[in-house]
């Protein structure tokens, strides 16, 4: 029921928002250059490895599609790049990831192999299930980079604060997920976007 929802879901989402489709690229292109897509590798489901996909916010650096942590810096987000941020339409071409079978609307967020090393078993057991664009960390922790942007060492806080905190959402996801959860949690989801 799931996968049937993900691939009815994501297609339909994609035909709806094609003018958003259309247009953001050409938003990206314009003000800074292709690529308009970033590509990044991220862990999955079993462990194993799969690129992700959003529109570009920030100007390029060729490391960043290893991992780089770039969170609580805003110095290399474009104009366009913080309206994509804000409103989360950075995060739409992973739709296509729920498309190819990656990632499942609802689900742990996927990370960069550099945090999955740190916490080896605890990711171990979330990767049982597929990552997701949405879940109840990505909710809590959608004001993440100012968090971060406020911190002196933002690599700490992220290793030994938020991190293991997602880690603990994630597996009480990994626990308790259902279909009718997963519904729950995209309103969440959009009621955070709209009114937050």
């Amino acid at each position: 029921m799931k996968r049937l929802f993900d691939i009815t879901f994501s297609f339909l989402l994609m035909i709806l928002l094609l003018p958003i489709f259309f247009f953001t690229p050409m938003f990206i292109v314009f003000e800074t250059g292709f690529p308009f897509l970033f590509v990044q590798n991220r862990v999955g489901r079993g462990g194993k490895p799969f690129k992700m996909f959003k529109f570009r916010t920030m100007t390029v650096l060729k490391v960043s599609k290893e991992g780089s942590f770039d969170a609580g810096d805003s110095s290399r987000v474009t104009s366009v790049g913080k309206i994509l941020r804000k409103t989360k339409i950075d995060e739409l071409p992973q739709l296509f990831n729920v498309l190819f079978g990656n990632m499942s609307f609802v689900g742990p967020r996927p990370e960069v192999q550099k945090w999955v090393d740190i916490y080896p078993e605890r990711w171990a057991f979330v990767h049982s299930v597929k990552p997701g664009i949405t879940d109840n960390a990505s909710i809590v922790y959608r004001n993440e980079e100012d968090i971060l942007s406020a911190s002196s060492d933002p690599n700490f806080t992220y290793k030994n604060e938020i991190l293991p905190q997602k880690l603990e959402l994630y597996e009480e996801y990994v626990r308790n997920n259902s279909f009718f959860g997963d519904i729950r949690i995209i309103f969440k989801t959009i009621s955070s976007v709209l009114f937050k």
